[in-house]
């Protein structure tokens, strides 16, 4: 990662507290420290740090703590609201905050109605004191709080600093992304976060994506050119092959980026291939949509995962068509078309098989475009003629063939992800039009 500093000096600064062992321990992925963070950035508030806790009440209290020392506007957590014993983190705020905790009754009621109404709608028979004592839990709100109305059953809580105390106000949200996501923009309206943050300037973040270049290239470059990027922070990231730059910047500092970009596209005009942030996904779908063409697919060793990735968009109905899981020699056959004669003379994993796949993914389906894709994943299966992470791809048109093998570095997971990406760029640079 390559960084220039911007000015930060007047801009607010957030911290982000994601509690839960299951998302401590890997068993969740964190989806709420990236949303989050990317909401405030839109906000014009730059996060400070984003920290995993435990369901653990000392560290939860020790980070709150860390970031109330470090000086930042505004603190959010998520998670920790729920009816269970290890759902504390409204109380830990609380005292954190020097606020006492009341049942607010009216809150009961109404989480009480909702837990009702959900109970009825699925079916399920509850223990009534359980219930109770779970509902009247998650409606014990600070004094002095605000409720945020709850999207699930745990309304959110915004909680300030007791009087004669300093220290930032605080956020607390649920942890399910479809119950904290909604319940945002009620949380940054409230009075104590717009006093916090006041009316912070706009802070723009801007993607580049290369593809081809290496890492260290690109630095050596922006190095050259530091004294023109002031105002500028630029993070850099090699991510299954693709190099991603990205730019945060006040709008004083446009000019700056209007040179980073016209800097990059001056020397890396070959391997530039979205001077705008579009993902190659998107530059694949917008080129299949735009030309009005039809794609399918015929995977062995990513067995169905290009597929996948072409079908995550929205309205990739009007151009997939479908795709072929050919992992066996006999799957290639019976569905792909493949030659056995083809496969016994030059192997599945071969320059040959990888074009019959994908002439037959485009014939059998009725496609413009054909891809396909045959390679040794690992960790097994390899021989010193094929190594592990050997893939052949083919993009198949009517007019254009176009072929290539890569060993690819990585463990079988990445292989395969790899992979994926690699044939997202073939299909692009096959549809794209020539000059």
């Amino acid at each position: 990662m390559l960084s220039f500093a911007y000015d930060r000096a007047m801009r607010p600064r957030a911290g982000i507290v994601v509690t839960g062992t299951e998302v401590l321990t890997g068993r969740v992925a964190d989806r709420n420290g990236p949303w989050l963070a990317e909401q405030l950035r839109t906000a014009g508030v730059d996060v400070a740090q984003v920290i995993v806790v435990g369901d653990r009440p000392d560290d939860l209290r020790h980070t709150l703590g860390f970031l109330a020392g470090s000086g930042v506007d505004l603190v959010v957590t998520s998670g920790g609201l729920g009816p269970t014993e290890d759902d504390l983190t409204a109380q830990v705020v609380a005292d954190f905050q020097g606020r006492p905790v009341a049942v607010d009754e009216q809150w009961a009621t109404r989480i009480g109605e909702i837990v009702a109404r959900l109970s009825a709608g699925r079916g399920w028979r509850l223990d009534p004191e359980a219930t109770r004592t779970a509902t009247r839990e998650q409606a014990a709100v600070p004094d002095g709080a605000g409720v945020l109305a709850p999207v699930g059953t745990a309304p959110g809580l915004v909680v300030p600093v007791a009087a004669g105390r300093t220290g930032p106000p605080v956020v607390v949200l649920p942890g399910p992304p479809r119950e904290l996501q909604p319940m945002w923009p009620a949380a940054l309206d409230h009075p104590a976060v717009r006093a916090a943050l006041g009316a912070p300037d706009e802070l723009r973040q801007r993607t580049l994506r290369l593809w081809g270049t290496p890492e260290s290239e690109l630095t050596a470059v922006l190095r050259d050119e530091h004294d023109r990027l002031d105002g500028l922070e630029i993070t850099t990231c090699l991510r299954d092959g693709e190099l991603e730059i990205v730019a945060r910047y006040a709008p004083a500092a446009q000019p700056a980026y209007d040179r980073l970009t016209a800097l990059v596209g001056d020397r890396f005009a070959d391997t530039l291939f979205s001077p705008d942030g579009r993902t190659i996904d998107e530059l694949v779908a917008d080129l299949l949509r735009e030309h009005g063409l039809t794609i399918a697919t015929a995977e062995s060793c990513t067995a169905g995962l290009l597929a996948g990735r072409l079908t995550e968009l929205p309205g990739s109905s009007a151009y997939v068509l479908g795709g072929l899981v050919v992992y066996s020699n006999a799957a290639k056959h019976d569905l792909a078309g493949v030659s056995t004669e083809l496969i016994d003379r030059v192997g599945a994993v071969s320059a040959e098989v990888a074009e019959a796949l994908a002439r037959g993914a485009r014939e059998r389906l009725g496609t413009d475009v054909g891809v396909g894709v045959t390679g040794v994943a690992g960790p097994g299966g390899g021989t010193p003629d094929k190594p592990v992470g050997l893939v052949h791809f083919c993009v198949s048109t009517p007019s254009t063939t176009l072929a290539r093998a890569v060993t690819l570095p990585g463990d079988r997971a990445d292989v395969r992800a790899r992979s994926v990406v690699l044939a997202l760029h073939l299909v692009r640079a096959a549809i794209t039009p020539q000059p």
